[in-house]
């Protein structure tokens, strides 16, 4: 599993901190931060929920930041 770098870029521009996000998702500390460490997955609820937060689709926030190129990058071989 991967950090969620996607959501912490966007929780720190809407100066958001952690304990913010735990409350906007109704979960605990440990398990928010285990979840963007990429420890523990998001359920698709949690992912729902940030996506209609946020006002981004799902694959903006959670998608890796190279999935399009790395596929690019196979085919064009």
């Amino acid at each position: 599993m991967q950090m969620q770098w996607n959501l912490i870029r966007l929780r720190k521009e809407h100066k958001l901190l952690q304990k913010d996000m735990e409350k906007i998702l109704s979960i605990s500390k440990d398990s928010y931060g285990m979840k963007e460490r990429g420890q523990v997955q998001f359920t698709m609820d949690e992912m729902f929920i940030l996506s209609r937060y946020f006002g981004l689709p799902l694959e903006q926030i959670f998608l890796p930041r190279n999935f399009g190129n790395t596929e690019i990058k196979e085919v064009a071989k």
